[in-house]
């Protein structure tokens, strides 16, 4: 399949034949011809390149094909109605009822890839048509909601709250359809399929890799995609279904009430150093005998900087010892290897550090430094089978870092 949504239209008659068994009921109630309700199922199995129903005179059935797609875009649509009604909350009942049902699927993909860009021009770029192009489906979804979706400013565009709403649920639409095409593509023996995992610095360095390793080495076909950011950001993209899972440290309370976290082991903090900083060879250090160095401290709203900044506070110490701000461990490494920087950091984030020499431990007693570390989902996501194993990889690679 060509694009991220078949048809809105072919989907509902498709769903409506499933239910009913009859592709005539299905056609009614989709206020179709029932020679349009069958060229619309016609049209999804060329899409998807293989029968979803079994047509009998008095009966349609499910094919294992249609049966995976049934559930998927029976999810897909959930999410459209629950975005369209959150965009109707937010103009206060303005936008037009069951706008959703009316929507196209190249709407929905402008819609899509201009939230992502932030313009229509990129946008244009992104999906390969013109910007009056895109300027135009852009404006006929506004005329289909009843409501502005788009506001322009001088550096391109912005959605408004109810656009915002509605691109979530398109997003998480989005994300059910291509978890259907995996599906089916596995079920005729043609092994596809995308991992989308957002990453968080500690498990970059071993479980990540060691997981994708394994992978590859079992599944042909199938594509792990690794995206790094900040923790706020990632949870966003998370929430909107562009990544499918989050590890990492978990945050208490979890950040949002459609989010689950899973701990798979309790990650330790240490204070580090270079190997050649004059506190590397002294024993039974306290907290006070670095804060005559300069700290390269983690920003605050990471677990590491929150117990720097709230835990020992560090900030509100007459002379703050804390000289610059980073999350990177690249840029961390190479502070700490110009002069007698100190830092806090993960025991296992370092730990090839360790064994390369560039980074060592520093003898200093924490309590209260302990944290979770785990995997963070989307309420309700369910992965394909092939992306259950990674899931499985990443658990089994992540109890063997708990006995480090």
């Amino acid at each position: 399949m060509q694009s991220s949504f078949p048809n809105i239209r072919h989907i509902r008659v498709f769903l409506e034949t499933a239910q009913s068994g009859s592709v005539s009921l299905a056609a009614a109630r989709c206020h179709l011809s029932q020679p349009a309700a069958t060229q619309a199922i016609k049209q999804l199995e060329l899409d998807f390149g293989t029968p979803l129903l079994i047509r009998r005179r008095k009966h349609a059935a499910l094919t294992p094909s249609g049966a995976l797609f049934a559930h998927r875009a029976a999810n897909a649509m959930r999410h459209l109605n629950e975005g369209a009604n959150a965009a109707r909350r937010e103009t206060g009942a303005k936008a037009r009822a069951s706008f959703e049902t009316s929507v196209t699927a190249a709407q929905l993909r402008n819609l899509i890839a201009i939230a992502n860009a932030g313009s229509f021009t990129v946008a244009a770029h992104a999906l390969g048509l013109s910007q009056p192009t895109v300027h135009r489906t852009a404006r006929s979804l506004e005329a289909v909601a009843g409501t502005p979706f788009f506001i322009a400013r001088s550096s391109g565009v912005r959605l408004t709250p109810a656009a915002e709403s509605f691109v979530r649920g398109a997003k998480l639409a989005q994300s059910e359809v291509q978890q259907s095409i995996a599906e089916i593509s596995q079920e005729l023996g043609r092994e596809r399929g995308i991992f989308v995992l957002g990453s968080l610095p500690l498990a970059r360095t071993t479980i990540v890799p060691k997981a994708i390793h394994a992978m590859v080495s079992r599944f042909d076909g199938f594509q792990i995609r690794v995206v790094e950011g900040r923790y706020t950001e990632l949870i966003r993209s998370l929430r909107e279904g562009d990544i499918d899972c989050l590890i990492g440290a978990l945050r208490n309370p979890a950040p949002a009430d459609d989010i689950l976290q899973q701990p798979l082991f309790e990650d330790a903090l240490a204070i580090v150093a270079h190997p050649t900083h004059p506190l590397a060879k002294r024993r039974n250090l306290q907290i006070e005998d670095t804060l005559s160095y300069p700290w390269i401290a983690p920003p605050k709203d990471t677990p590491a900087g929150q117990y720097l900044f709230d835990t020992l506070a560090i900030d509100e110490r007459p002379n703050t010892p804390v000289r610059a701000v980073s999350s990177s461990m690249a840029v961390l490494r190479g502070v700490l290897a110009q002069g007698p920087y100190i830092s806090v950091v993960s025991r296992h984030q370092i730990k090839i550090d360790e064994d390369l020499g560039v980074i060592c431990t520093l003898d200093v007693a924490l309590e209260g430094h302990l944290r979770e570390i785990g995997l963070t989902y989307r309420n309700g996501w369910t992965p394909t089978p092939t992306q259950k194993h990674f899931i499985d990889y990443l658990r089994q690679l992540s109890a063997s870092e708990a006995n480090i």
